[in-house]
């Protein structure tokens, strides 16, 4: 091919120039419906109880993205998720619960603040709960693909105008149930389970999810997983052990802000407890917690955080000390006496607060 001679690049660069400035850009992206697709809402939070937003200086669950809430059993997990569903009802963002691990009391949701109704039978007893919330549980969701396919249908009815509600997504647990495969084949399989959640989550829902922090969206929606965990050993013996996520990574990779409660390789709590005479009350317990991941804020952060039953309350003596005032009566129905010791257990992940005075 000849080369151009230098008069016929000055052409074509003159006649390039003046097309370009003829052109517009905007008219273009018109046409071609690519216009008004940039803008995302502003980041808005549903709260997090005070003593958690002090242990970790974020203000809460961030709307509009995958939030992961993992860590061992009975670290604090539960109560996070609690505490995010009341305050998302007090929001108006209408909470869908997606209970899989089956260990749900609703005693203990409705002592926390949750509103619900009882409905009863002729006879006066509880036989179901009604209220500003939509609840499924493993009488429907067996599987990863029936979650899948729960979401996808709120969604398309929020879609159709027919759910009009922000909506906060609760799945409890990723990790409890299997995909489709595994209960087909008769054999829970990790690979098959990870393979699902990264197809029906990873490459879809999720997607879905984060959509919705786009202007152009009616709605904004948000997904809370609490996530079981297991340690994995360490490769060699320099290395350290991990915490890994049951059910696979799909939702790590997707997720753009993670709490995590506790350690690696133990609990990372200490129990609070109110004792007499041989008996003890296990009233409180101080957790570990951490932002490991947060693409919202950029703010990773560690602190602790003591959890009751009641919820969360700051790591102090003083919060503990008032939480004792409220509460000692019905605790010394079971020690027998008013006059009780807290003691608090020995555990050299932590530096306890002084209980000798509360």
């Amino acid at each position: 091919m000849a080369k151009k001679s230098n008069e016929e690049v000055s052409l074509m660069e003159a006649v390039s120039k003046e097309l370009k400035g003829k052109f517009d850009l905007n008219k273009f992206k018109e046409k071609k419906l690519l216009s008004g697709n940039v803008k995302f809402k502003e980041q808005k939070w549903i709260p997090f109880s005070k003593a958690m937003q002090d242990a970790l200086s974020i203000p809460g669950i961030a709307m509009g993205h995958i939030n992961i809430v993992r860590g061992g059993s009975n670290t604090g997990k539960t109560t996070t998720s609690i505490e995010t569903v009341v305050s998302a009802q007090k929001m108006g963002v209408l909470p869908v619960l997606m209970i899989t691990e089956m260990k749900h009391s609703w005693e203990h949701w409705k002592m926390m603040g949750f509103e619900m109704n009882e409905i009863k039978d002729a006879e006066g007893k509880t036989v179901d709960y009604d209220g500003f919330f939509i609840y499924r549980d493993r009488g429907k969701l067996n599987s990863i693909e029936d979650v899948a396919e729960f979401m996808l249908d709120m969604l398309n009815e929020q879609d159709k105008g027919n759910l009009p509600y922000d909506l906060l997504f609760l799945w409890d647990s990723v990790g409890s149930i299997p995909c489709q495969m595994s209960i087909e084949q008769g054999k829970n399989n990790p690979m098959w389970n990870a393979g699902a959640m990264s197809t029906q989550f990873g490459n879809s829902v999720n997607q879905l999810i984060t959509l919705s922090r786009k202007e152009s969206s009616k709605f904004t929606n948000t997904l809370v997983c609490v996530n079981k965990v297991w340690t994995a050993k360490a490769e060699t013996p320099m290395s350290q052990p991990k915490m890994m996520n049951k059910g696979g990574m799909a939702m790590w990779y997707d997720a753009t802000f993670i709490i995590t409660f506790g350690n690696v390789s133990n609990a990372g709590t200490n129990k609070i407890k109110a004792t007499k005479n041989g008996k003890d009350v296990e009233f409180a317990k101080r957790t570990k917690i951490s932002a490991d991941k947060n693409h919202v804020t950029g703010v990773q952060t560690k602190g602790t955080v003591t959890m009751t039953v009641h919820g969360f309350i700051p790591d102090d003596k003083k919060a503990i000390d008032d939480y004792k005032k409220e509460h000692s009566k019905d605790w010394s129905i079971i020690l027998g006496s008013d006059d009780f010791d807290i003691i608090e257990e020995e555990n050299p992940d932590f530096v306890g607060i002084d209980t000798s005075e509360i």
